[in-house]
Order: structure tokens, then C-alpha cells, then sequence
């Protein structure tokens, strides 16, 4: 790693932006530094780019050295370039890059992107529950199934012991996109229920209600199989789940504990709320960073 001491970190999602200051020096969130700005869907470039700079402005806690930037794709990582299509749309072919840099005052060699899942695994290995793990494996169940690989503190993509990309949500399940079963959506469709959300059938299954209980079986469950062969094939000590639904992990654990057989730990985040901007901060610093 360099000598960086502070980092601004963004989490760049669909519906909002986090970001803080990250002490690097102790592996950690700034507390006050913390910022959330809300993204309008529908909202136009120019809103959208005035409310991304205003969060890495209020995180700023004193002097940075760099920025690290979490975001999903697809995106030009290398470049900074959004590609998304399907959220965020406006961003379509804009340079974050340079707007970053710019509103930051730092060289452009000192802000670097990642895909959001790895930031996640990356926190969790620099600073959480995969920390002291030679090869880990990190799962986020949300709006959809974001995935990651790593090996000796770096990120694997490819090889033949991880999916293209190291991306499981291009890996069909049972006959059909995994997200159709491994997803916030997917969760509630086996609920049926109208108008609930998943922190309503998780109050439920903690209530007893027999429904909400099969309805996080089924999914956990699923989730065990469809990670089996991954696990196998790639051979981590350490899978760590984060996502809005790692939340429930209580729910989770019984049916993801037939892996617990092939995993030194096996474990919700420690930081889940941070885990994406630690490891957009680690990925910023790290040794041989352009």
C-alpha cells in the first residue's frame, strides 16, 4: 500500500450515493464523515453530477490523498466511464473520472473505481470478517445477487475457478436467471404478499409465522446450492454474506449451515453498511495503483 493516510470513498448505488473519509492508516470510517445524498430517479446529468460531488465534498474530513469510487456495472473501470443503461441512466458514457478529480482538486491517477461486490469483499478482508483469510468468497443479496472472489488480497475474475467475470448472477439456476431466485424480489414472490417489504416477512418469521419462515428457507436454501459448486471449485475458508437481506441473517443461517462443512467461517458482515466504501478506500491505496 502507499503512504496514503485519508481517503474520500463513494458507494455509488441506484438510488443514492454514500461516502465518507477512510483513515487508512486504522482501516476505518470516519464517523462524522459520513454522507448520504438521495439520487431521483428519472433525475437529469446535472443533477445527478452536482449530488455525487456533493457527497465526496461533505465526506471530505481534511486532507485526502485519494478517492476510491464503488459502482455497479457495467462500467469502465479503468477509466471511470458509466455504462449503465438500466439505472442511473443519464451518467450513460460520463466521465466520473475526470468530474471526481476535479471536484476533489486531486491528480486523476489518485481516483480508482471498483465494482461494488468486490468493494464489499475487499472491506470485509482489509477491515471485517474475511480479515487474516488467504481466499474468501463475498455474496450481496439485494436487488439482485452481487458476487465476488479473492485470493491473496486481490480480486480473481477469471480462471477457470470463478464464473466469467467472477460474476454468479450470470449464472443460470435451475433453468432460469438466479435472480429469479435469489433476489429481494425473488424472496418476496415466495411470500405473496401485497405491498410488504423484506424487512416486514422478516418481523413475521421472527413472529412465527410459518410463511414468512419458508419463504427465507426456500432462499437460503437455494442460495447453499446454488454456492456449492463455487465454493468447491474456488476453496475459501471464508464466506461473507452482506447485502439489504444479510440483515435477516438469522433467517438466513439455518439453510446456508450445510455449508458450514466446507468453510472455516462462514458469517454476515461485520461492517455491512461500510464493507463497499473500506474497499473502494483499500483499492485506492494499493500498492501499484496507478
Amino acid at each position: 500500500m502507499t503512504g496514503a493516510g485519508s481517503v474520500v470513498a463513494l458507494d455509488l448505488g441506484g438510488t443514492h450515493v454514500s461516502a465518507a473519509t477512510v483513515d487508512v492508516g486504522s482501516a476505518s470510517v470516519v464517523p462524522a464523515s459520513r454522507v448520504r445524498e438521495e439520487l431521483a430517479a428519472g433525475a437529469g446529468r446535472v443533477e445527478l453530477l452536482g449530488r455525487i460531488r456533493a457527497a465526496a465534498l461533505a465526506a471530505q474530513s481534511g486532507r485526502v490523498d485519494a478517492a476510491g469510487v464503488a459502482v455497479p456495472g457495467p462500467f469502465d473501470y479503468d477509466r471511470g466511464i458509466s455504462l449503465l443503461e438500466h439505472k442511473l441512466e443519464s451518467l450513460y458514457r460520463v466521465d466520473l473520472h475526470a468530474e471526481l478529480a476535479s471536484a476533489l482538486s486531486l491528480p486523476l491517477q489518485t481516483v480508482r473505481f471498483l465494482n461494488d461486490a468486490e468493494a464489499f469483499l475487499l472491506g470485509e478482508w482489509w477491515a471485517g470478517a474475511a480479515r487474516g483469510h488467504d481466499r474468501a468468497v463475498g455474496i450481496t443479496i439485494g436487488t439482485g445477487l452481487g458476487s465476488a472472489f479473492l485470493e491473496h488480497g486481490s480480486i480473481v475474475r477469471d480462471g477457470g475457478r470463478v464464473p466469467p467475470g467472477g460474476e454468479l448472477y450470470r449464472v443460470p439456476f435451475r433453468n432460469a436467471p438466479v435472480e429469479e431466485r435469489i433476489s429481494r424480489r425473488a424472496l418476496l414472490a415466495r411470500y405473496e404478499g401485497y405491498g410488504v417489504e423484506v424487512v416486514d416477512v422478516a418481523r413475521r418469521a421472527r413472529a412465527g409465522e410459518q410463511r414468512a419462515c419458508n419463504a427465507f428457507d426456500a432462499l437460503s436454501t437455494d442460495l447453499a446450492d446454488f454456492l456449492r459448486p463455487w465454493l468447491a471449485t474456488f476453496a475459501p475458508s471464508c464466506l461473507v454474506v452482506g447485502g439489504s437481506i444479510a440483515r435477516s441473517w438469522d433467517l438466513l443461517e439455518r439453510g446456508l449451515s450445510t455449508l458450514e462443512a466446507d468453510l472455516a467461517v462462514l458469517t454476515p458482515a461485520e461492517h455491512i453498511d461500510d464493507a463497499a466504501l473500506l474497499g473502494a478506500a483499500r483499492h485506492a491505496v494499493a500498492e501499484g495503483a496507478a
